[in-house]
């Protein structure tokens, strides 16, 4: 089973670079396009299933407005 996470972007922070965008490696990132950030950008969030949690955006975030959550599955006992 893959992994599965999502993310939260701080609107405080987050400029709608797309750095965050370019770097995604399954590609589930986007600009919300009908949100503005207090700020006047339109902020990154995930706009389709199948975010990892890898936390490449996080690590490429030059302002640090992501946070990443990765879903724990527990493996089921086994028995000998």
């Amino acid at each position: 089973m893959p992994a599965r996470g999502w993310i939260e972007v701080n609107d405080l922070y987050c400029k709608g670079c797309e750095l965050c965008i370019h770097d995604c490696p399954p590609q589930v990132l986007a600009l919300d396009m009908e949100r503005l950030t207090s700020k006047g950008y339109h902020p990154a969030h995930i706009a389709k299933d199948g975010c990892t949690g890898c936390a490449i955006c996080a690590i490429v975030c030059p302002d640090a407005a992501i946070t990443v959550y990765r879903e724990i599955t527990k493996a089921a006992p086994t028995t000998a």
